[in-house]
């Protein structure tokens, strides 16, 4: 994304992109309004930094927050990096 676009590089969107790109490979993702993405009509997931919080999908059953720049998971929170562990 960088070599296409240095002076508009986006880390939000680098992230969403990293995420839609590992899980369509099994599964069917679709845009959400409450989160960013929701796989299978089933599963909600809200994707950002270290410092994203629950607030937009607390109230949402099977939802999680995906997180970069942390290492480990816990509760609803997965690291980013896991998903690539999926391809």
């Amino acid at each position: 994304m960088t070599a296409l676009s240095l002076n508009n590089y986006n880390l939000g969107n680098a992230r969403e992109t990293f995420f839609v790109n590992q899980t369509s490979q099994n599964a069917n993702i679709n845009l959400h309004g409450k989160g960013d993405f929701i796989i299978d009509e089933k599963y909600i997931f809200e994707i950002g930094g270290e410092n994203k919080t629950k607030k937009q999908i607390r109230d949402l059953e099977n939802s999680f927050i995906v997180k970069d720049d942390i290492e480990y998971g816990y509760g609803n929170v997965i690291p980013l990096w896991h998903f690539g562990m999926l391809y």
